[in-house]
């Protein structure tokens, strides 16, 4: 079908998809640039991010975002502790709660590889209006919950194929 509305979706879908895929590939680029293994820097940059909006991750929060079981999270946050990038806390009246912290020098250094890519993103970004931008946060909620959605179902293993 020839739809208008429908290749405008599959256009959205398809920069969505290589927007991600570019994340990614910076996520594995900062990564190289300080030397540790792109899971690694992907649990750092969740750290980074999440110390950003004022919500520290704790241990099993960390686990659930970068998709690591419980004691592979515990080894990558040993490398991280010993490289001097985060340390874990206990901030909470319950000492038992860990949170875990990002080092000055860590905050430095993301800041240095993403600050000019945070650049261009804002330049961009000041070009739409306010009412503009909380439509398409709307729609990029939207779109999260129904992947969240998604993700919650059980996954059937595939049907093997069949041979003639």
């Amino acid at each position: 079908m020839n739809d208008p509305v429908v290749h405008q979706q599959e256009q959205v879908t398809e920069r969505l998809r290589a927007y991600g895929a570019t994340f990614r590939e910076f996520s594995r680029r900062f990564a190289a640039w300080l030397g540790l293994h792109s899971t690694d820097a992907e649990a750092l940059i969740e750290i980074l991010a999440a110390e950003e909006h004022g919500k520290p991750l704790s241990p099993a929060r960390l686990s659930e975002r970068i998709g690591l079981s419980n004691p592979a999270t515990t080894a990558l946050l040993n490398r991280l502790e010993q490289a001097g990038h985060v340390e874990r806390t206990r901030e909470h009246s319950d000492r038992r709660v860990v949170t875990l912290r990002s080092s000055a020098e860590v905050q430095a250094l993301a800041d240095e590889f993403f600050g000019p890519l945070g650049q261009q993103v804002g330049t961009v970004m000041a070009r739409y209006s306010s009412d503009q931008l909380v439509q398409f946060e709307t729609f990029l909620g939207e779109l999260l919950t129904a992947m969240y959605n998604q993700l919650d179902q059980p996954v059937r293993p595939a049907s093997p194929p069949t041979t003639p």
